[in-house]
């Protein structure tokens, strides 16, 4: 008599099959990001990509739908907070995590972009730098990158962290930690949770205040920028400081 196949056969039976069935598809999509590059690829495509080693036993595909759907684009799926990643099927606390470490590793190649080279003159890659870092924070943040005189990087700071939709800002602090680094310029920066980057009244109006007291001290303001999610402003060249 022929025997009947035990629960357990016919559970490695079927997870046998959804290894197959996934299988091949990342070859094939490994094979177009080697042959194509990533620019062909769609962002759920090159997350998928990422996915793989995080999650080797999973069919990553509709786990990079979910998230793609559910936050947006790429840069918002690194930018997630963990909590949210969470919630995602099929993803879980460690993956989440290994999310994390992913865009930290983005952040510091950003970071480096921009030492050892005048910082005015590598103008994108700053604004790359400071979109990784703060375009998809929850709270707002200010933010002083901190120069000599030949304006390369001394130091980058967070100097407040507010709430989503306001930081404060104190002119004396600025100044007393620009005199400490012995920093003879500095670009501003702040986010706009919201993601529009539209200045407000009160962004100018600080920003001007901090100029009058550090003109005197031989202290430039090169700009304040604000990050957003899909853009950037700058108040220097909307003439507005």
């Amino acid at each position: 008599m022929p025997k009947t196949p035990s629960h357990n056969s016919r559970k490695n039976s079927s997870a046998e099959k959804s290894k197959q069935h996934y299988h091949g598809h990342r070859e094939r999509l490994r094979e177009r990001f080697v042959t194509n590059g990533p620019e062909t690829m769609a962002d759920y495509e090159l997350l998928e990509l990422m996915l793989f080693r995080i999650l080797p036993r999973r069919d990553t595909k509709p786990v990079a739908k979910d998230l793609i759907e559910r936050f947006g684009s790429f840069s918002e799926v690194l930018g997630a907070p963990t909590h949210l990643l969470n919630e995602i099927d099929g993803l879980g606390p460690m993956a989440a995590i290994d999310l994390k470490v992913i865009l930290a590793t983005a952040q510091r190649f950003a970071r480096d972009q921009l030492r050892d080279r005048p910082v005015l003159a590598s103008w994108n890659k700053l604004i790359e730098y400071c979109h990784s870092q703060m375009a998809f924070e929850e709270k707002e943040q200010f933010r002083i990158l901190f120069l000599d005189k030949k304006n390369m990087l001394i130091a980058d700071e967070v100097q407040q962290v507010g709430t989503v939709d306001h930081t404060p800002v104190y002119t004396r602090e600025v100044i007393r930690r620009s005199l400490e680094l012995s920093a003879t310029a500095i670009i501003l920066v702040h986010n706009h949770p919201s993601g529009d980057p539209s200045p407000s009244s009160a962004d100018v109006r600080v920003t001007k205040a901090i100029i009058d007291v550090a003109q005197p001290l031989g202290i430039t303001i090169h700009d304040h920028v604000i990050i957003g999610k899909s853009g950037h402003v700058s108040l220097r060249a909307r003439k507005l400081i």
